[in-house]
């Protein structure tokens, strides 16, 4: 696997930018319709998205 070097900034960063893009597609989903297919795919996108960021490390 690839290792990439994130400065604490650019960490930073890349951790807010994934998180609110996270939370707008978990929006999207509920705005969607909750409950319907497209609405949970998005939310489930919504949630690996804002998490992304726990699996990287910065140096």
């Amino acid at each position: 696997m690839t290792e990439i070097a994130l400065s604490r900034r650019q960490y930073r960063l890349l951790d807010t930018a994934s998180k609110l893009v996270g939370l707008g597609l978990v929006a999207a989903g509920l705005e969607a319709g909750g409950s319907t297919p497209t609405g949970i795919a998005l939310a489930l996108v919504g949630t690996a998205c804002a998490t992304a960021t726990v699996f990287l490390s910065h140096e």
